[in-house]
């Protein structure tokens, strides 16, 4: 083999590694609502995600393109290949990081920190800091205030359609309805996440002479990458489905279905319309912190909150010191 192929398959190696990390980090996302609610059983729950997941890949090209060609300029030849290695390992490790300690930070800041940060390393490498903020930062700080605020209007539109309702009977609805808000959520996951994973395969492939496009994504790209993200996603990742579901408040059916429901038309907007690479975690999470401030301000347990907000914080950067490092090590191998 040549040595152009090696160094390409290593980073499609450990893109899809990503992908696996990014499934099991960001299974909360999809199911820990109706989990918490008992609207799903877990398995059923995963299942359902890990299916949707694989679906919502198949419409995520604009996201994909949007990686693969819009946030960094790597340097020519094998050794920018050695910067996209770099940069997906920081985010695989601040992924298992984040997991360990039960946090739901986004794996997508984790992707874009971490190749950023190898780019900076980079001989001949730039950094697009102008889509880094139209395509990142301002859909990262936006999305979160959009999923709150649509979570707190939807859920009191919610109370008050339903004000006269007898609690049993509506829950017994909801949570029948959190079956089709649960699957809308994962096929927005998978319209998100996988496009990434996509977008730096087709990176590679590009950058090592194996396809003349920056844009095409080949069949068997979109094939491996949902399957690789479903498989992830059925493994669970319990420790922030628990820090999702149960400790930012306690979510009922209509709770559960409204955040799911606002969370999902955030991804589908975003991945549809605006080709945009948004983070499916601070989405669903805020969404849940407006749901639950209908209730009143103190029903949100704002220390685990901000606990979160500061992961979200620090994502980016740490990511991009990791990837640094990690570049430092493998930099002679490309």
């Amino acid at each position: 083999m040549t040595p152009e192929l090696i160094a390409v398959l290593a980073v499609i190696a450990v893109a899809l590694a990503f992908d696996y990390t990014n499934g099991f980090h960001d299974a909360a996302n999809a199911i820990a609502t109706s989990v918490s609610t008992r609207a799903l059983t877990p398995r059923i729950a995963l299942l359902l995600a890990a299916v949707g997941n694989f679906v919502g890949a198949h419409f995520g090209a604009g996201v994909a393109k949007t990686v693969g060609d819009g946030l960094v300029t790597l340097p020519t030849g094998v050794s920018s290949l050695g910067v996209v290695f770099a940069g997906v390992l920081g985010a695989i490790a601040w992924n298992l990081i984040t997991w360990y300690f039960g946090l739901p930070s986004s794996s997508s800041h984790a992707l874009f920190g971490g190749l950023v940060g190898a780019t900076l390393l980079s001989t001949g490498g730039i950094v697009q800091w102008g889509n880094i903020g139209q395509k990142v930062i301002i859909p990262m700080v936006l999305s979160p205030i959009v999923g709150l605020v649509l979570g707190y209007l939807l859920m009191l539109a919610i109370l008050w359609a339903f004000r006269k309702g007898q609690p049993g009977r509506l829950n017994r609805g909801f949570r029948h309805a959190q079956t089709v808000s649960a699957a809308a959520m994962s096929v927005g996951h998978g319209m998100q996440d996988a496009a990434k994973t996509m977008g730096i395969v087709v990176l590679a492939l590009y950058t090592g002479g194996f396809q003349d496009s920056k844009t095409h994504i080949p069949g068997w790209v979109f094939w491996t990458s949902a399957t690789m993200l479903a498989l992830g996603t059925y493994a669970g990742g319990w420790r922030i489905i628990r820090t999702l579901g149960r400790k930012i408040i306690d979510l009922g059916p209509p709770e559960g279905f409204a955040a799911e429901t606002v969370a999902s038309a955030v991804l589908y907007f975003n991945a549809l319309v605006l080709k945009a690479p948004i983070s499916t975690t601070h989405t669903i999470t805020s969404a849940i912190m407006g749901v639950g401030a209908t209730k009143r301000l103190s029903a949100v347990r704002w220390n685990v909150a901000g606990n979160i907000v500061i992961a979200w914080i620090i994502t980016f950067p740490a990511s991009a010191l990791i990837a640094c490092l990690t570049y430092l090590l493998v930099r002679p191998l490309f």
